[in-house]
């Protein structure tokens, strides 16, 4: 098969195509844009590791245009380069992020031209883009500043899925909403709506996101070391507490397939997004639930690298690189750690073996090759790993 003959339905679910989230920021504000050198340098960072599907969140800056734009000139330059793009379109409520009290129930009046700006980069780029997500958590209620009601997802999937059937949409490119768990049904019961139903129906698949790593402190059920686990190794207790925060993962997913089906649907589910910190100086570093350090970061990669592999479904890790705009006032804050790598380009981890099989070699961000962080000093590295708390204690 051509590569450019490839769509979605090739693609996601298929082990040779591994995915991530991705952002180029590489300052404390999305003012600073990353070049389209800067961007070529991560393509190619990202391509040597062997990803081949990037996932963005919006259109309402350059940076996904210039994404596309980068992989194109990287086509152009290798025809056997290859990367596709899971393109976001981020929808708001009404008076979201203003002065003004958000509107849950009314739409931002900035969403039609997101969806218009979408489209049109999808048919510009054809051979890249694969698939549009409506919506970026945009259904979950604890999105407190824009979350909107399932309805007006819905609305703009079936405006998309019109498109497609007019011929004025690549009639293979794939529409989802990419969201929490418990927006698509896996959750509480105040999401089963008709409107979600309706919404199920509508998308081509569902797309959705898990993080253990946040429930280490909002929902700890399966966090800490319990007391049947003391003797162990902290090593061997804390692969025990990674292997139970992957389960808690797996059954957020299963609980949303077994929603789906519920509603007499039967569509491919894959993770939009799942991830773990690296460091954290609140909820989750120490103090608090200790689980932000780069072991537990590769553990947890690893693990539903794995399962994701072997059970035929796509797994947008959250994130490639870090972006420091996320939480510029709060420099050791979780959110600007959730990369592979860091900002200058070091591998953190879980990458360290792919330093050494040398597949970084010649490669380099912002001028700095890929070396790896703690300059490869494991004992250095596991100086800042902290055994999770105990499992009683968690549990109060």
């Amino acid at each position: 098969m051509e590569v450019n003959s490839l769509t979605a339905a090739d693609i996601l679910g298929n082990p040779d195509y591994q995915a991530i989230s991705y952002g180029g920021y590489r300052g404390t504000t999305r003012d600073e844009q990353p070049t389209i050198a800067e961007l070529k340098e991560d393509m190619l960072i990202l391509s040597a590791m062997g990803i081949k599907v990037l996932r963005t969140y919006n259109v309402q800056f350059p940076h996904a245009g210039n994404v596309l734009k980068a992989i194109r000139e990287l086509k152009q330059a290798d025809p056997n380069f290859e990367m596709y793009v899971m393109l976001g379109a981020w929808i708001d409520c009404k008076n979201a992020w203003t002065d003004l009290p958000p509107d849950h129930d009314q739409e931002s009046e900035q969403n039609a031209g997101e969806i218009d700006r979408a489209v049109a980069l999808a048919n510009e780029y054809p051979d890249i883009v694969k698939v549009i997500a409506v919506g970026n958590e945009a259904m979950v209620k604890w999105a407190t500043s824009y979350f909107v009601q399932p309805g007006v997802i819905l609305k703009w999937v079936t405006h998309l899925q019109n498109l497609k059937a007019e011929g004025k949409l690549a009639s293979d490119c794939w529409i989802t909403s990419s969201d929490n768990f418990a927006s698509w049904g896996g959750g509480d019961a105040e999401y089963h709506v008709p409107d979600l139903t309706a919404l199920i129906k509508a998308v081509d698949y569902l797309s959705i996101h898990t993080y253990p790593m946040h429930d280490t402190h909002y929902n700890p059920v399966f966090w800490g070391v319990p007391a049947e686990g003391e003797g162990s190794s902290e090593k061997e207790q804390i692969q025990l507490a990674m292997d139970r925060a992957k389960d808690y993962a797996v059954s957020q997913y299963n609980a949303v397939v077994e929603y789906m089906k519920a509603q007499g649907v039967d569509k491919p589910v894959h993770i939009g997004e799942t991830g773990w910190a690296s460091s954290s100086n609140g909820f989750y570093g120490d103090p608090g639930s200790r689980a932000t350090d780069e072991y537990k970061q590769s553990l947890f990669y690893q693990q539903i690298r794995d399962w994701s592999d072997e059970n035929g479904v796509s797994c947008f890790f959250f994130e490639a690189f870090n972006e420091p705009w996320k939480d510029a006032a709060n420099p050791g804050g979780s959110e600007n750690h959730f990369g592979l790598f860091t900002v200058d380009g070091k591998a953190k981890y879980a990458l360290w073996p792919l330093v050494d099989e040398g597949i970084f070699d010649g490669l380099s961000r912002g001028g700095n090759p890929i070396v790896k962080t703690f300059n490869g000093n494991e004992t250095e590295l596991f100086q800042t790993v902290a055994l999770p708390p105990d499992a009683t204690a968690v549990a109060q």
